[in-house]
Parts: structure tokens; sequence; C-alpha cells
């Protein structure tokens, strides 16, 4: 078994040191639903909702998010990302699809932008729309693609 590179002597958590890796183009997708009764959908598409733009907030929320997850998740580098977009889709009647896009050039990964990112839009989503449902279900976030590194290319494979 390989070593464990995030603890340290003692078997405390260590930040990894990434100094000596090589730079490489690194990109992340995840993804995450929100489900919801169908009147809740509508009322976001049709820009109906009290306190504002629902999808544009969560875009934002979801961008800021990816920038400070460092902040967020202890061990996570602080990262100078190039790319942060974020996707909805209602390809369902009660479902909107959140997926979030992460890039940079760097020595570490995104994954953990993009899985961040999906989840902060999601619950601002959760927030700005549980006055009129509180029974919103955030479900089935994941890591869809990775590519660059040492680790190379990951793409999801729901089986």
């Amino acid at each position: 078994m390989d070593k464990l590179t995030h603890f340290n002597t003692q078997g405390h958590a260590n930040m990894v040191d990434v100094g000596d890796k090589e730079r490489s183009v690194r990109k992340a997708s995840a993804q995450t639903k929100v489900i919801m009764k169908e009147a809740t959908l509508q009322r976001i598409k049709d820009g109906k909702v009290k306190k504002g733009d629902v999808l544009a907030v969560a875009q934002t929320a979801g961008i800021m998010a990816a920038k400070k997850t460092s902040e967020l998740i202890p061990m996570c580098h602080l990262l100078p990302l190039e790319k942060v977009n974020i996707i909805f889709e209602d390809n369902e009647k009660d479902t909107l699809t959140i997926t979030a896009m992460v890039k940079m050039s760097g020595k570490t990964g995104v994954e953990m932008e993009a899985l961040t990112a999906c989840q902060i839009a999601a619950l601002t989503i959760y927030d700005m729309c549980k006055a009129m449902e509180r029974s919103m279900q955030i479900t089935d976030c994941h890591l869809l693609e990775k590519e660059g590194g040492k680790s190379g290319h990951f793409v999801f494979n729901k089986q």
C-alpha cells in the first residue's frame, strides 16, 4: 500500500506538499441535483421567487464557493482558479441539475472546488426557495470528470 500523504510522521493531518509536482492544466466537473415540487421549479424558471433571481444568485454563490474552497476544507490548497462555470438544467419536471466546471493550471487538482461549487449553488437555491417548499432535496452530488495531474483522466461511470 502506498504511503498516505495526508498524515505526518505522528499520524496527524498534514497538508500535502505539492511544491515538487509538475504543473499541468487541471479540469474537473461535478454535478448535483435539487429535487422539488414542479410548481417550485416553475416559479424559479418564471422568475417569480420573492427573494430574486434564484439561478443568478446560485450561480454567483457557486463561483464564489469554488474560489473559497481552501477556507472551507482544511487540507485543500489555495488555488488560482482560471475558470469556473455553473450550468443549470431542468430536463425533469421536478429536478434542477447543477453542473460545475472548474479549470486552472497548477500542481494540484480542482475536484474539491467543483464539488463545493455544486453544493453551495444547491444550498443557495434551497435558501431562496425554502419559504415555498421546505421538502426540497439536495441529492446525487458526485465528480463527473477530472483531467490533469499524475493520476490522469477520470470519468464517472454509474453502473
